[in-house]
């Protein structure tokens, strides 16, 4: 199934219909209409980032306690190169002899990073946006029986009734998509190694791991709930009374999702279903930390978000 998906998605077949834009470098949805015509819609949105998600780094002794999933494997990668071929890594043996199954290629990994990783685009000083910034000043407009609809970077509440008011998808930090970003960034790594590098941010010259890169995310969105240099936290955005009365200062709440520009927490409060996850990722640093400097420790790094 994972082999047909990502053939589907990656390969531009006689009917055109492939997901990945060779001239932008990422993935789009694809409208289809009902005389069979098609059109890429070119939003740079998390609908090109996903496929990301989709990424598992096998291990030879795991593939050899799985000795039919083993025969299956390879009967796909002999038989139908037409379906693996866009399919990263399916005979290659990286670090540690593991292989890799990814909807992204390296080189398309790289492309996408480009973008990702871009503070003109989705890279925020508090996570990934769920849309690029590159629409703030380039709206998306698509004209259907004379109605145009538009597509803008919108970091906050929504500017419009459309949806009800809710613009949660048009530029807003969310999470959950961020963790599973990390957690990719990270299974890239697991196979790639420290000799795959990628610049970060995007144009600054400066070049890191992809599990630097993870813990540079990691870092942006923990950042939401400490404090910064002033003694506010991002989170509680203008609200005075919770950056500055002691009372209310320590009360952290997990917000539903968060401002793409400014961190501030909006929708729900008490969204600790997916929000919470900072705390895993406080966990990572602090072990991280630990490990550089003998004197932190991941209780301190907690303490942060919870005293």
């Amino acid at each position: 199934h994972f082999v047909y998906i990502a053939h589907a998605m990656g390969h531009r077949g006689d009917d055109g219909m492939g997901l990945w834009n060779e001239e932008h470098g990422f993935f789009y949805d694809v409208l289809k209409l009902p005389d069979g015509s098609h059109f890429p819609m070119k939003i740079r949105s998390m609908v090109g980032l996903i496929p990301l998600f989709a990424v598992e780094t096998l291990d030879p002794e795991v593939l050899d306690k799985l000795p039919d999933f083993k025969r299956r494997l390879e009967w796909f990668i002999d038989n139908r190169p037409d379906l693996t071929e866009n399919v990263a890594c399916m005979r290659s043996e990286g670090r540690g002899e593991r292989r890799l199954l990814s909807i992204a290629t390296t080189e398309r990994l790289r492309s996408i990073l480009k973008f990702m990783l871009d503070e003109r685009e989705f890279l925020s000083p508090y996570g990934i946006r769920s849309v690029s910034q590159f629409h703030r000043g380039n709206p998306y407009k698509l004209e259907v029986h004379d109605m145009e609809h538009r597509v803008d970077y919108e970091p906050g509440e929504s500017s419009t009734g459309v949806f009800g008011g809710n613009s949660n998808w048009r530029g807003p930090i969310w999470f959950p998509l961020n963790y599973l970003l990390v957690e990719s960034l990270q299974k890239f790594h697991y196979y790639l190694g420290d000799e795959f590098k990628v610049e970060f941010p995007t144009g600054s010259g400066k070049m890191m791991t992809l599990w630097v890169v993870s813990g540079e995310l990691s870092r942006r969105m923990t950042s939401i709930f400490l404090r910064d240099e002033q003694g506010r936290r991002p989170v509680f955005g203008n609200l005075e009374k919770f950056q500055t009365d002691q009372h209310w200062r320590d009360l952290v709440l997990f917000h539903e999702y968060f401002h793409g520009d400014s961190g501030a927490g909006l929708g729900a409060s008490h969204q600790t279903g997916w929000t919470g996850v900072v705390t895993k990722l406080m966990q990572q640093s602090g072990e991280s930390r630990k490990k550089r400097k003998p004197e932190s420790t991941e209780s301190e790094v907690l303490a942060a978000l919870i005293s």
